[in-house]
């Protein structure tokens, strides 16, 4: 196995991850641009694009792209989020050429008719109501919303039913002409192949624009705002509780990673554990951390009914204090933590196409590839010293956010944050 980049001369980078013994392969391409880019007025264009660029090209119709792919027993898909998005196929070796050529084409040279705007604006906007009617998808932006008021960060992938009726078809055109530029892309491949091969098929279809994608707006001083509720008359009250956490380029991001899978990752977690199965307060109970360019979130979700809320937040609330007041976990959840996230790298890596994730997403987003070796030590590394010095920058400040959906007011909640 060898991991091998070449930057070309108009600034794309191409990484490939040579994996012989596999008879797949594995192409994405991993574009800088996601939802955080979007001006106001046409939030969601990132998304629309990504459907988009499956409807047709110059060369091929939507048809025809699906069929060069399945016919040869392969598949593909695309997602968005704040900072980026990524299209991807996975075919037998012998077919690489087929998801270097599909995947070239759509991203260079999608054609964008009218028609098909139209039928995927209406796509779309069906999958904004399937959201909204999906409390516990939608309690989270919803915290997003609260976490970062009046920034692109707080804002749906999807965008809004407004933003996507309104928005034309230059305006998608001119999105994609300033931001899909080879500088801002990463074309990563994995699986039976050789990295001379994946370079020369993709300088044979590069494009020749120049330059960068504009430039990113960076995070606003505005303060979170301590309380966020959606009434609807719903049978289970969706909760998040959060914070503001650590970008994805912060040294500690490690030992965050540990911490918290020790409070809330798993079936083993201090959340688990206590909400679930000793007080059966919630089904599902977990926490997770989200990292950007320039800041972070962690957050605690419930799914408990409505007139359990109170009793499943006080149970958290005491879980935080209890994680503050002590500094940090246990040697022996932090040694049960450690050794979870070095086994589950193990085990998800096992395949072409997350192989070809890890290293096209860490390529575009940090600037670096570390070695599984690199990544397990740098676990490995995080002791109760750096576990106490993330309490105290994260969970210690005593800043939270709360956000609830469910047969809810904002008052029912305001002596929460009075």
């Amino acid at each position: 196995m060898s991991i091998s980049l070449t930057r070309l001369g108009a600034g794309l980078r191409v990484v490939t991850e040579e994996l012989p013994a596999l008879r797949s392969a594995a192409v994405g391409f991993w574009v800088g641009t996601g939802s955080r880019d979007e001006p106001d007025e046409t939030a969601g264009t990132s998304h629309f694009l990504e459907h988009l660029l499956f409807k047709g090209t110059r060369d091929r119709s939507a048809l025809e792209i699906a069929q060069a792919v399945e016919s040869v027993g392969g598949d593909m898909n695309a997602f968005t989020t704040q900072e980026l998005t990524a299209f991807y196929v996975r075919v037998p070796d012998d077919r690489l050429d087929v998801a270097l050529d599909i995947l070239s084409d759509i991203v260079w040279g999608p054609a964008l008719r009218s028609e098909d705007v139209e039928s995927e604006r209406q796509v779309i906007l069906e999958e904004i109501r399937m959201r909204d009617d999906t409390p516990d998808d939608l309690v989270h932006d919803l915290f997003a919303s609260a976490l970062f008021p009046g920034h692109p960060l707080g804002r749906e992938v999807l965008g809004t039913q407004s933003s996507i009726g309104a928005m034309s078809r230059d305006a998608i055109a001119d999105y994609h002409r300033h931001h899909y530029r080879p500088a801002n892309v990463v074309v990563a491949a994995a699986g039976n192949l050789t990295h001379e091969h994946v370079v020369e098929r993709v300088v044979e279809r590069l494009t020749e624009i120049a330059g960068d994608r504009p430039a990113r707006p960076a995070t606003n001083g505005t303060p979170p705002r301590p309380l966020a509720v959606l009434p609807r008359p719903t049978e289970q009250a969706h909760v998040v509780l959060g914070m503001r956490g650590l970008s994805r380029h912060d040294p500690d991001r490690y030992a965050l990673t540990v911490l918290n899978q020790a409070f809330g990752g798993g079936m083993a977690s201090r959340l688990f554990q206590e909400v679930r199965e000793r007080r059966g307060l919630a089904y599902s109970v977990y926490s997770y951390r989200s990292s950007f360019a320039d800041t972070g979130a962690v957050a605690i979700y419930m799914g408990t009914a409505p007139g359990r809320v109170e009793e499943a937040l006080a149970v958290v609330d005491g879980e935080l204090g209890r994680l503050v007041a002590d500094h940090g976990i246990t040697d022996a959840e932090l040694d049960a933590a450690k050794g979870h996230l070095k086994g589950s790298i193990a085990l998800s890596l096992e395949s072409s196409i997350s192989r070809m994730h890890r290293i096209g997403s860490s390529e575009l987003t940090l600037g670096e590839i570390p070695t599984l070796d690199e990544v397990v030590a740098r676990v490995d590394a995080v002791g109760p010293d750096d576990i106490a010095r993330i309490v105290d920058r994260v969970f210690g400040r005593g800043e939270r956010t709360l956000a609830v959906v469910g047969p809810f007011e904002e008052t029912d909640f305001q002596d929460r944050v009075a």
